[in-house]
């Protein structure tokens, strides 16, 4: 069972950037499919972003912004999200497509206007 661990949220003015990172207790390499999900108060999870294989896919508010990466060697996917907007507020999550996945405490990103 691999557990993941989000990290790098914070508080950021409209237009900054941040770096999100969510790190494997276990190996990812054999991972198909690794995700970053994000909940809004008062609002469902929702998918923002996928890597897949060797592809890469985006929801519509994330796609030209942002940016999902994995690195199988640290066991880490990342997300880094450029041109911040007030609506990018949320606690992202990271997801997983393995035998066993729970959801983590995710990581609080905060945009300021």
């Amino acid at each position: 069972q691999v557990q993941l661990v989000e990290s790098g949220g914070g508080l950021v003015q409209v237009g900054g950037s941040l770096r999100l990172s969510c790190v494997a207790s276990g190996s990812i390499s054999s991972i198909s499919q690794l995700a970053w999900y994000r909940q809004a108060p008062g609002k469902q999870r929702e998918w923002v972003a996928a890597v897949a294989g060797g592809s890469t896919h985006y929801s519509d508010s994330a796609l030209g912004r942002f940016t999902v990466s994995r690195d199988n060697a640290k066991n880490t996917v990342y997300l880094q999200m450029n041109r911040l907007k007030p609506d990018d507020t949320a606690v992202y999550y990271c997801w997983a497509n393995t035998k066993g996945f729970s959801w983590g405490q995710g990581t609080q990103v905060t945009v300021s206007s």
